[in-house]
C-alpha cells in the first residue's frame, strides 16, 4: 500500500510540472513586461563594447568655428567651357568651391572629458553609475582640402543621405548612465559626441566654368551626443 501511494504522488507531480511548462508562456504574455535591469533610465539600450572607441583612419583637422559659415546655394551655370574665343563665353560667376558627397561611413566617438571606470571585484553582478564631469563642444573634422564652407558640406550631406548632422554639438555636464558590470570585470564609460563619417569630392569652379581637378575630402560631422561603454 505504501509503495502504491508513493507512485501515485510521483505521477501527479510530473503531470503538474508538465501542465505548468505548457501554460507558463500564456500567463507571462498577460503580465506587464518587467524592464531589463541592465537598461538605464538615461539610455534606452546601452551597448557594451569589448574595446575602446575606434579612432578615425585619417589624419584629421578640427575645423575652427569661424570658418563654418552658413550653407549657400551653388551658382547657376549659364554655359559650358568652350575652347578658344567665342562671342558668348560661358559664365559661372562668381567663382566658387564645390563639394559632392559620395559615401557614408560609420560613427566615431569623440570624448569630452575623462574616461571613467569601475571595477567589480565581487562574485556577483554590480551596478555601475557614471556621470559626465565637464561640458564641451565637438565640431566637424576633415581630412583633405575642402573648397567650400563646412555649412555647404553639411547641407550636401543632409540632401544626399537624409541624415541630420550638425556643425557642432555640446556634451553637457551632469549626464548620467547606469549599467551592469559583471563579476571580475571593469566597465569603462566615456561621454561625448558621435560623429558620422562621409567621403566626397571637392573642386573649384572658375568664372569661365573651367574647374580644377577634384580631390577626396573625408569629413566627420557631429551626429548625436551619448556615451561609449566598454568592458575589460
Amino acid at each position: 500500500m505504501n509503495t502504491t501511494a508513493r507512485r501515485t504522488m510521483f505521477i501527479s507531480s510530473t503531470a503538474l510540472l508538465l501542465c505548468t511548462a505548457l501554460t507558463g508562456p500564456t500567463f507571462a504574455a498577460d503580465e506587464t513586461p518587467v524592464p531589463s535591469p541592465s537598461v538605464s533610465a538615461q539610455a534606452e539600450d546601452p551597448v557594451i563594447n569589448t574595446a575602446p572607441p575606434e579612432e578615425p583612419e585619417e589624419n584629421i583637422t578640427e575645423v575652427p568655428d569661424d570658418t563654418i559659415n552658413e550653407p549657400t546655394e551653388d551658382p547657376t551655370f549659364t554655359g559650358k567651357p568652350q575652347p578658344g574665343d567665342t562671342p558668348n563665353p560661358a559664365d559661372c560667376s562668381p567663382a566658387h568651391g564645390v563639394y559632392l558627397p559620395t559615401n557614408q561611413g560609420k560613427e566615431y566617438h569623440q570624448g569630452v572629458g575623462p574616461t571613467n571606470s569601475n571595477r567589480n571585484n565581487t562574485s556577483r553582478t554590480a551596478r555601475s553609475t557614471f556621470t559626465s564631469e565637464v561640458t564641451g563642444e565637438v565640431g566637424v573634422a576633415i581630412s583633405g582640402e575642402l573648397e567650400t564652407s563646412v555649412g555647404a558640406l553639411i547641407a550636401k550631406v543632409k540632401a544626399k543621405f537624409g541624415v541630420t548632422v550638425s556643425a557642432k554639438l555640446t556634451a553637457k555636464l551632469g549626464n548620467t548612465i547606469s549599467v551592469d558590470t559583471p563579476s571580475h570585470k571593469t566597465t569603462h564609460a566615456r561621454y561625448g559626441v558621435w560623429r558620422l563619417k562621409h567621403t566626397g569630392k571637392s573642386y573649384w569652379v572658375h568664372q569661365n566654368c573651367t574647374a580644377t581637378p577634384s580631390h577626396t575630402v573625408v569629413s566627420y560631422s557631429p551626429y548625436r551626443v551619448g556615451w561609449y561603454l566598454w568592458e575589460s
